[in-house]
């Protein structure tokens, strides 16, 4: 069993920046993959950005490539979400997933399922 709790997110005005942290535990964690996702409530799901399980390969949605920066400590079982340049439309529920498989998903884009997942930490981009 694996588990994931988010932390970092807040509000902050447009332009600026958050580091979301996802605490990973349970066996074999850094052996998974770990992917950071968002939803608004009543839309889809986004997948933004995943790295893998030794952390050489990361991989970022077209919105936020440039922005965003995804890094792993397998030391401290933690990967972070580095957010800058934070837009309004930035706004919804962060979660962070965990998988033993890849993260490039269909298309070459980023992974959209995983086997576990954290709950989630709100992020809000005033204008």
């Amino acid at each position: 069993q694996v588990q994931l709790v988010e932390t970092g997110g807040g509000l902050v005005n447009d332009g600026g920046s958050l580091t979301l942290s996802c605490a990973t535990s349970g066996r074999s964690i850094n052996l998974h993959a770990i992917g950071w996702f968002r939803q608004v409530p009543g839309k889809e799901r986004e997948a933004i950005s995943c790295i893998s399980d030794t952390g050489d390969l990361t991989i970022y949605a077209d919105s936020v490539k440039g922005r965003f920066t995804i890094s792993r400590d397998n030391t401290k079982n933690t990967v972070l979400l580095q957010m800058n340049g934070l837009k309004p439309e930035d706004s919804s529920v962060y979660h962070c997933a965990a998988d033993p498989g890849i993260c490039i998903g269909l298309g070459g884009n980023v992974r959209l399922e995983y086997d576990y997942w954290g709950r989630g930490t709100q992020v809000t981009v005033s204008s």
